[in-house]
C-alpha cells in the first residue's frame, strides 16, 4: 500500500494509509444494497467482477472513501477502507486469528498505553501484533517472539499491509519465548507481557524475570484446563497477584424499524483470558480466603489441553506458503504501484521544466 508523498512526517506512523482519496495499491471493501462485502486491491485498469456486471478500479481511484458508484448493469456499491475488524477477518492467514473482541479486551484490560515496551508470544497471523502496535504508538515498542519460521512471514505481510510498511516499534524474532525473552530483555525492563500459546505456566520465571514491578501478565487460552492450569500455577509462584479469568461474547442486534431483536447467530466462546500483575521482589502476595480444594492435576487432565484433545487442526506447510505469498503480494504491489506513481511525477515535472 503506497505512502502518500504529501504526508507530514510528524504523523503517527499508519496514519497516512487511512486518511484521503482512495489510491492504487489499498484494500477497499465495497458493499452492496443487500449488505454484502467484498474486499478488493485497487489496481489502475483493474476490475470487480460479479455475476451482476463489473465496475472499474478507476471508478474508485482518487474518489473519497465512501463514495457510492454503480456497476456496468447500475448496481451500486459503496466503497470504504476496511477496519481493522474487517481487515483481520479477511487477511491471509495461517494460524487461527484473536478475534477483534478479544485483542480489544487484551488491549484494555492489560492498560497497553503509548510508549508502552511490550513482549508478546505466539504472533500466528499478526492480527493482535495490529492492536498491540496501535496502542504502544511509534515511541513504545512491541517484542514478538514465534516458534515457526511460517508465521511470522505470514504476520510481517499482514502488519506491513495494514500500516504501509515496517513499523518502527516492532521487532519480530524466531525462538521459543522462554529461551529468547531473557537474552534479549533486561530484568524489570518490560511493562506488558502478552501470551498467545498452549502453555503459559511454562513462562513464569521467564514473565517474572523480565516483567516490571506492577507490570500486567494476559494470557489468552482457548480451554478450560489451560486456563485453571495457568491460574493455580500464578498462584503457586508466588511473585504475583491473584490471577483474574473471564471471557466475552459479543451478540449483534438487527435494526429494522420497529422490528428490534437480537441477532440469532453471536460471537460467542472464542478465548479466555487471564491477568495477573508483578509485585516487588521479596513480597510474598495476598491471597483470598477460601475453602481448601484440590488444586492437583492428574495425568488425564495434563492430557486434555493437548492440540490434537482441544481440536486444533495442524497447518500443512503449502497452506502456510501459500498465506505468507498472499500477505506479502499486497505489501509488493502497493510498493509497485507507488513507484510508478513516483515515476510518472518525476516524467511530469521533466516536461514541465
Amino acid at each position: 500500500m503506497p505512502i502518500p508523498e504529501n504526508a507530514p512526517a510528524s504523523q503517527p506512523h499508519g496514519a497516512a494509509v487511512r486518511r484521503g482519496p482512495l489510491r492504487a495499491g489499498e484494500r477497499v471493501q465495497l458493499t452492496d444494497n443487500k449488505g454484502r462485502r467484498n474486499t478488493i486491491t485497487l489496481t489502475e485498469g483493474g476490475a470487480f467482477h460479479t455475476h451482476r456486471g463489473f465496475l472499474t478500479h478507476d471508478q474508485l481511484i482518487g474518489q473519497p472513501e465512501g463514495v457510492v458508484v454503480a456497476n456496468t448493469t447500475g448496481h451500486q456499491y459503496q466503497g470504504l477502507r476496511p477496519l481493522l475488524s474487517d481487515f483481520v477477518l479477511s487477511m491471509p492467514r495461517g494460524a487461527a486469528v484473536v478475534y477483534p473482541k478479544d485483542a480489544g479486551q487484551i488491549v484494555t484490560m492489560a492498560d497497553i498505553f503509548p510508549g508502552a515496551r511490550v513482549v508478546e508470544a505466539g504472533v500466528g497471523s499478526g492480527a493482535l501484533s495490529i492492536s498491540l502496535l496501535r496502542a504502544v504508538g511509534d515511541l513504545g515498542r512491541l517484542h514478538s517472539f514465534e516458534r515457526r519460521e511460517e508465521f511470522a512471514d505470514i504476520a510481517r505481510g499482514n502488519v506491513e499491509t495494514i500500516f504501509g510498511g515496517p513499523h518502527p516499534a516492532w521487532q519480530l524474532s524466531l525462538g521459543d519465548f522462554q529461551d529468547e525473552v531473557i537474552k534479549s530483555e533486561e530484568p524489570g525492563s518490560v511493562d506488558r507481557v502478552v501470551l498467545d500459546m498452549l502453555a503459559p505456566w511454562e513462562c513464569i520465571d521467564a514473565v517474572a524475570t523480565v516483567l516490571a514491578p506492577g507490570g500486567v501478565w494476559i494470557s489468552y487460552v482457548a480451554t478450560v484446563t489451560q486456563l485453571s492450569r495457568t491460574a493455580e500455577a500464578i498462584r503457586a509462584d508466588g511473585r504475583f497477584t491473584e490471577p483474574d479469568g473471564w471471557e466475552s461474547m459479543v451478540r449483534g442486534w438487527h435494526l429494522e424499524g420497529l422490528a428490534v431483536r437480537p441477532d440469532h447467530r453471536m460471537v460467542a466462546h472464542t478465548g479466555f483470558l487471564l491477568t495477573a500483575r508483578r509485585l516487588a521482589d521479596g513480597v510474598t502476595g495476598l491471597s483470598p480466603k477460601r475453602k481448601p480444594s484440590k488444586t492437583g492435576f492428574s495425568q488425564e487432565d495434563l492430557d486434555a489441553w493437548t492440540p490434537q484433545a482441544v481440536g486444533e487442526r495442524d497447518v500443512s506447510d503449502r497452506k502456510l506458503r501459500r498465506a505468507a505469498r498472499e500477505a506479502s503480494s499486497t505489501v509488493q504491489r502497493g510498493a509497485l504501484v507507488h513507484a510508478e506513481e513516483l515515476r510518472k511525477q518525476q516524467g511530469l515535472e521533466e516536461s514541465g521544466d
